[in-house]
């Protein structure tokens, strides 16, 4: 009960202010900010910076700090810098040694989004030989480290650890060369099948509090969330739709649903677990099911859906951003639509939700606006002038936008 108190306090306390982890408070992509503009120019940013590396990763922000991950393409050394979110001001810099592994072309070697607390920060990355799980306190200064062995997957990682009560949950998922034998012509390429598990450690020891391992078949890139306070949401391939009790890593219920790739992350509508599956670049499924001891599947919404963007939630509508524009507007809790539209570009940033807009960043680097009612209107199209594979962020009344190489600052109190 304690646990499940203190889960729901954090929660409330960051959608005050925070954006804790990958798409914000629970992965929601919600935002309380009102003062966000729906159209802006580059004289309207507080401020923008250049990264010392490149890189996939949102920011995330907790209080007055910024963290964002990048890297060194030619040394793929990974980097994490904190920067204060006001002004844009490097705080602290660390930097790790890695090596380059076989990935995506799409992909990048800083992909994974950090998830931060009041403590400080959690980073993960991977290579074929390891599975890293970093903890930084506020001032840069190592806390722990984990190394959960060999990671075998076809396009690389992309998986956001979350931060829940005094876990850090970690949904190890790797890839068995067999479901995917052309991408294994590398000459590294493990034999074996990878090693799938979902891990919960320790917040302030990095030990391990349970784990629960899984089928690997199709490596998934789904970042879980968390129901009710105490049930940890995972998707995947091999498992769909899984209810993993927070407190112990048992197994509460499973609904298998999916036939492709699971990219795009978990999102909730009350009782209602919404995600999809896809391949080739293109989503083919998209899923509505009701948690709990005899999980249903409550519809079902065929293609174009999205692949690698994550749904969005939001005053009884579900938002459906697809990686080529496609934009479908449905009711939440029985998926009939209400429209269809698109916007001319192509996308794997996730949409947010600010006052009544919808906001997102396509593949080239351009920040679409629209409304987020009952019919669809395109507010604005403003150029960032570099490619991003990130996704808005919302913090203490800030609008937060990342491009491969630089991160702009726009709104505020």
């Amino acid at each position: 009960m304690k646990t499940f108190i203190f889960i729901l306090l954090t929660c409330a306390t960051a959608l005050a202010s925070d954006w804790p982890r990958f798409r914000g408070p629970n992965g929601s992509g919600i935002s309380d900010a009102t003062n966000i503009p729906a159209t802006w120019t580059d004289a309207d940013y507080h401020w923008k910076i250049k990264l010392p590396g490149t890189g996939h990763s949102s920011p995330v922000i907790v209080g007055n700090r910024l963290f964002v991950t990048c890297a060194d393409d030619a040394t793929v050394k990974r980097i994490i810098l904190c920067l204060d979110a006001a002004t844009g001001k490097t705080l602290w810099q660390r930097e790790f040694a890695s090596r380059k592994f076989p990935k995506n072309k799409d992909n990048s070697n800083a992909t994974a989004t950090p998830a931060a607390d009041a403590n400080g920060v959690i980073i993960t990355w991977n290579t074929s030989d390891e599975v890293v799980l970093l903890a930084l306190d506020n001032d840069g200064r190592e806390l722990w480290k984990r190394d959960f062995g060999r990671y075998i997957g076809a396009h690389g990682t992309a998986i956001s650890p979350i931060i829940a009560g005094d876990l850090i949950i970690l949904d190890n998922s790797q890839e068995d060369p067999a479901a995917n034998p052309i991408a294994y012509k590398e000459p590294d390429s493990a034999k074996e099948a990878g090693k799938s598990f979902v891990v919960a450690v320790e917040r302030k020891t990095g030990k391990t509090r349970w784990q629960l391992d899984r089928l690997t078949g199709q490596s998934a890139f789904s970042t879980p969330c968390v129901r009710n306070g105490n049930e940890v949401i995972v998707c995947s391939t091999k498992h769909g739709f899984s209810g993993i009790d927070l407190a112990t890593g048992k197994l509460n219920w499973e609904l298998l649903a999916f036939d492709r790739r699971v990219v795009s992350s978990p999102v909730l509508h009350g009782d209602i677990v919404i995600n999809g599956c896809g391949g080739g670049g293109a989503g083919f499924r998209y899923f509505a099911v009701r948690a709990g001891a005899k999980p249903e599947i409550v519809y079902q919404i065929e293609k174009p859906v999205p692949y690698v963007p994550t749904a969005l939630v939001k005053d009884g509508r579900l938002f459906l951003w697809g990686d080529n524009g496609t934009v479908l507007c449905v009711r939440a809790d029985n998926g009939a639509e209400i429209w269809r539209d698109r916007v001319q570009s192509a996308f794997y940033g996730s949409p947010v939700w600010i006052n009544g807009r919808i906001y997102n960043i396509a593949k080239n680097g351009d920040v679409f606006v629209i409304t987020a009612g009952d019919k669809f209107e395109l507010l604005a199209r403003i150029s960032l002038g570099e490619k991003s594979h990130a996704s808005p962020v919302v913090a203490n009344g800030t609008l937060y936008l990342r491009t491969e190489s630089h991160l702009f600052a726009l709104g505020g109190k």
